[in-house]
This record gives structure tokens, sequence and C-alpha cells, in this order.
């Protein structure tokens, strides 16, 4: 057996070891995908126009629907007492009701069930020594997210339930920001927890950042775009507008952030921007760095089929299926987005060389 040099030994001492725990990252993974399938859920709530059908908001209690006659009447007679049933939906009755009432009730008990997934295990694997040095505050700021995630649901709800008919799109764009950084950061500890195998590169990671920059963006103009229902505007074409590259609201009204024709506008181009640099990511890192695996491949694939959804759900008028599919694509982008930057952060130790 060949024998290490001094200096090989020392180096190998000092180095950092990794501490992994393949039960705590599966934990945290199936965490991630619970807030990935939260958000489709919150997709399908919104398009099905239940978001507001629940007008209370009890968060340690009211886990289990109305069990009778008279609390449905009573939840009911509530909403009818909202914008939204007042001037939008006055026609329905209790039978109507309560198809909304499902995926918004579905909605905030999925956001129970994460927090009890995270919780319980959490307090499992603290009291047993299990978690790894180092993770202890950053679990505990996950716990605090998730928190305030659900305080931010409700603060987005409230915006509905004065006088307009509609959450703020500002507000829901905040929510859905918030989701997909909590999805982040568990898919991100999960992947550090487990050791994934890394391919760092300090190039290809700042060009991921990037990336990762414009497809957020992108994201938000996505929120802006349902909560101002944009989509149900300049529908028949593509990428063209009403026949014209840039359609007149862009510049009368002056506004990318209130304007739905302009909010819209925005959003087709950011996604067709972001589709560019998501394969320019793909091409540096498996072209010219020779780092290609198969997440990277299956990002390059989602820069295709995701602007192709939007494109479909746009000449769809926003049908609820291609559209929640689109959302579905927007989540599935976002993570194997960030599987790639964690496997090019350049985590470089004292004693090893620079990476390139």
């Amino acid at each position: 057996m060949a024998r290490l040099s001094v200096k090989e030994t020392r180096i190998h001492m000092n180095a950092p070891q990794e501490q992994t725990s393949k039960p705590l990252a599966i934990w945290l993974f199936i965490c991630a995908a619970m807030v990935f399938a939260m958000m489709v859920i919150g997709a399908i709530t919104r398009l099905s126009e239940s978001g507001l059908s629940m007008v209370e908001w009890r968060p340690l209690i009211g886990t289990l629907p109305p069990m009778n006659e008279a609390e449905w009447n009573r939840v009911f007679d509530l909403y009818q007492h909202s914008p939204e049933f007042q001037k939008k939906h006055f026609w329905m009755e209790l039978g109507d009701f309560k198809k909304i009432f499902f995926w918004e009730w579905l909605h905030r008990l999925w956001g129970r069930s994460i927090g009890l997934v995270f919780a319980l295990p959490l307090a499992f694997f603290w009291i047993r020594g299990s978690i790894p040095k180092g993770y202890h505050v950053k679990l505990l700021g996950m716990l605090v997210l998730g928190g305030a995630q659900g305080f931010m649901g409700w603060y987005m709800v409230k915006s509905g339930l004065v006088d307009i008919p509609a959450v703020s799109h500002f507000r829901l764009a905040a929510h859905l920001s918030l989701a997909f950084l909590i999805s982040a950061l568990l898919l991100w500890l999960g992947l550090s927890v487990w050791g994934a195998q890394k391919r760092p590169s300090k190039a290809l990671f700042l060009h991921g950042l990037g990336v990762l920059t414009l497809v957020s963006i992108t994201i938000v103009w996505g929120a802006f775009t349902a909560g101002l229902d944009a989509g149900l505007l300049y529908n028949d074409s593509f990428p063209k507008m009403g026949g014209l590259w840039i359609p007149p609201e862009v510049t009368s009204a002056g506004s990318l952030l209130k304007d739905p024709a302009s909010v819209q506008f925005a959003h087709r181009w950011l996604a067709l921007i972001s589709a560019a640099a998501l394969l320019s990511l793909w091409a540096h890192a498996v072209i010219f760095k020779k780092r290609g695996f198969w997440a990277l491949h299956a990002l390059a694939l989602m820069a295709l089929l995701q602007p192709t959804l939007g494109v479909l759900t746009l000449f769809s008028g926003v049908h609820l299926h291609i559209a929640a599919a689109h959302q579905a694509g927007a989540i599935l982008t976002f993570a194997l987005l960030i599987i790639s930057l964690h496997a090019f952060y350049p985590k470089v130790s004292r004693n090893s060389g620079h990476q390139s």
C-alpha cells in the first residue's frame, strides 16, 4: 500500500470533513417535495377561484372542514358577507360554495401538515443528537420561515376581503416567492447533508447565480401576471401582442408592475431571456467545462418545455390544468437549477487550490 507523504497527511487531516446523514437528508427532501406540492395546490386554488372562500383564519384549530349542515351554513354566511360573493359569486348556492371551499381548505391543511412533518422530526433528530454541527441554527431558521409563510398567506388573503374581490398581486408574489425560497433552502440543506456529488467551479457557480436571478424575477412577474389575470389579455398570438411587438399599454400606462397588459409583456420577454440564460449555463458547463450531469441536462430540457407550457397556457385562456402544469414546470426548473448550483458551489478549503 502506498504511503502518504508528511505534507499529504497534514492536508488530509486538516481538510474539513463533510458530515453526512442520510435519514436527515431524506427528511429534508420530503419537506421540500411537500412545499413543491403546496405551490401546485396553491396554483389550483387560485385558478379555481377558491382562495377567498375561507374568510376566517384559525391557525390552531379549524383543521377539519365543516362536519354538519349548521357549520356549513355558518361558514357560507361568512363568505356571503365578503366582497367576492357580493360582487362576483352572488349566484352561488351552498353546493357551489362547498366545491371552492375544498381547495382552500386543502391548501391550508397541507400547510399545517408541512409544519408537523418538519417540526416533529426536527425535535426527534435534535434529541437524538443526529443533527450535524452547524445545522442547528439553520434548521431553526427554516422553522421560523415556515411560520412566516403562514402569516404571509393570511396577509395575502386579507387583501381580498376588504373592497375588491381579488388579492393584491404584490402580496401574492411575496407569498409565492417565500415558498420558493423555503423550498430552495430545504433542497440545498438536504443536498449538503446527503453529501451530494460536487463539480465545483467558481465560474459556473457565478453564471448560475446570474441565471437564478433572472429565473426568480421571471417567477415574480408570473405571480403578477396571475394576480392581475393578465393571461386573459392578448392570448391569441405570440410573441407579438395584438400584432405589435410592444402593445400600446406599455408606453401609455408606463407601469410594468400594475398594468395587466404591461405585466404580461414583461413576463413574456423575461421568460424568453431566462430560457436563453438556462441554455447558456448548460452550454458553459457541458461544452466548455465538461461538467455535465443529469440535473443540468434536465434543466436544458425544461428551458425549452417551460416557455412552451407558458404559450399553451396563454392560448388556452388560462385553462386550469395547463396553467397548473406551467406552475409545476416553474417549480421543477427552479429545483433543477438549485441542484446544479449546489454541485457547482466552489467550497474551497484553505489547503486546496482554487477552483476553475
